[in-house]
């Protein structure tokens, strides 16, 4: 695994300033790559620190893209990959949305990041984004619950590569160290189960990573 590997990025990748946090990242960096599971370490913006092979492989046939590689900012992945959803099923209410709630939290907490305030803009200018921001996001929390929103301990349906896995499950678990933490890193593995379960749909692909229309957003009556 190359450190902090991955495509094009629009902005450099945040590394630590301390040479003993750069040595303490460079053998976590060993450690993650010695799980079979796909994992990432991610800074408060989801910025990609690390990840390891099994999560480059998860997502190894998605389509270059400019500005939202899994492997550079999780974040753009989900909301902005036209490939999101051929990867991560159920895309809309199991990842899009989640991840929709943890960026408004984000936002909420640091107003001031330049690289958060970019990703609201870029949500601004797509309109079925948008909605989904301002209607689809609150609409979707009365329905499930805060919990609802919490990554640690959710169960997502993912479309693995790998066809001896294809269409299964991954918990996600969250487990990060006091020393990540002190960083303002995080830590998630997707634990992904072995038993298959049928195809999913895939649906079309479309800049923004959403459908055609939010499903949790009521249609406008013609």
């Amino acid at each position: 695994m190359a450190y902090q590997a991955g495509g094009r990025r629009p902005a450099p990748r945040p590394v630590p300033e301390s040479l003993e946090a750069q040595a303490y990242l460079q053998d976590y960096a060993l450690l993650l790559d010695a799980l079979p599971f796909p994992s990432l370490v991610v800074d408060h913006r989801w910025d990609v620190v690390l990840a390891n092979d099994a999560f480059e492989t998860l997502f190894r046939a998605v389509a270059p893209h400019p500005t939202a590689m899994p492997g550079d900012n999780f974040l753009r992945f989900v909301l902005f990959h036209p490939d999101a959803g051929t990867v991560l099923g159920a895309h809309e209410s199991g990842w899009c949305l989640p991840m929709l709630a943890q960026f408004k939290a984000t936002l909420e907490r640091y107003g001031h990041d330049h690289e958060l305030q970019s990703v609201r803009r870029d949500i601004a200018q797509d309109p079925i984004m948008e909605a989904a921001y301002r209607h689809g996001l609150p609409h979707w929390l009365r329905a499930v619950g805060e919990e609802g929103a919490r990554l640690d301990g959710a169960v997502r349906p993912v479309l693995h590569p790998d066809p001896l896995l294809g269409a299964t499950e991954c918990r996600v678990v969250g487990e990060t160290p006091r020393t990540l933490e002190d960083m303002g890193y995080a830590r998630y593995t997707l634990v992904l189960r072995s038993a298959p379960r049928p195809a999913a749909p895939r649906r079309s692909r479309r800049p923004g990573g959403l459908g055609a229309h939010l499903t949790v957003v009521p249609t406008p009556d013609a």
